[in-house]
């Protein structure tokens, strides 16, 4: 489970990060990533990185959606230290994710990000 500072909830922050943001996707998964520009953070000096989840019914029944988000909360709960302070983060889950394995969500999940993220590390 993520830690309540890490989730993204608002509906405008997910439309912000998904218009506004950069994208990178594969068969299973996109993901969006908006760096450091968190629209209601106030001017701290260490945002928190939040992330959220998007799992439509297209992915499977109520059983496989609550799975496949369960695993990429999972997954991203351990990749939040690669993000800049203050991202914000969408991961859209496309229907091959409900027979994907945790191993391929892991896979398409890291090369998405490094992507994203150009090989810079925090």
């Amino acid at each position: 489970m993520l830690p309540p500072e890490n989730r993204l909830r608002r509906r405008e922050d997910f439309a912000h990060v998904v218009r506004r943001g950069r994208r990178a996707g594969s068969r299973r998964l996109v993901v969006h990533l908006s760096s450091g520009t968190d629209p209601h953070a106030g001017r701290e000096s260490s945002l928190p990185v939040r992330a959220g989840f998007v799992v439509s019914k297209a992915v499977g029944n109520a059983v496989v959606r609550n799975r496949v988000q369960r695993r990429l909360r999972h997954l991203i709960r351990a990749r939040l230290f690669r993000m800049p302070p203050g991202s914000l983060v969408v991961v859209r889950a496309l229907p091959g994710a409900g027979t994907a394995g945790h191993e391929q969500l892991a896979r398409d999940l890291d090369a998405a990000l490094e992507r994203l993220l150009g090989g810079v590390r925090q």
